[in-house]
């Protein structure tokens, strides 16, 4: 995937952050803990910086595991809730036909100007 191409998911998209990060900010509130990440690293394991780096940094998509760790450590889980039912052929209809429209991502050139 070429550097700074953003993939596009027909069921899940975000424009700045990902949605999950505003979720662990208000576990963090609710506990607390948002203006103490010194002491959500010491009790989740994961970096002060890490989490800075959510909040108020660059990091736009975190690793799945360190979200994990944090929102276990204040005591939550993660959970998967059914929603909807669907009908898995029109969903894979869809799904060919949104495919179908969005923009192919341009290869990266090679640092010599050849393309790979």
């Amino acid at each position: 995937m070429a550097r700074g191409y953003i993939k596009i998911f027909r069921t899940y998209s975000y424009v700045d952050k990902n949605p999950v990060i505003d979720k662990v900010r208000t576990i963090m509130q609710d506990e607390g803990l948002f203006d103490q990440l010194t002491i959500a690293s010491e009790i989740s394991n994961v970096g002060r910086a890490t989490m800075a780096n959510w909040f108020h940094g660059p990091t736009r998509n975190p690793q799945h595991h360190t979200v994990a760790a944090v929102i276990t450590a204040m005591g939550y889980e993660e959970q998967f809730v059914k929603k909807r039912a669907i009908d898995i052929e029109r969903e894979r209809k869809v799904a060919a036909e949104w495919t179908a429209k969005q923009p192919k991502p341009k290869k990266r050139s090679k640092p010599n100007g050849r393309r790979s």
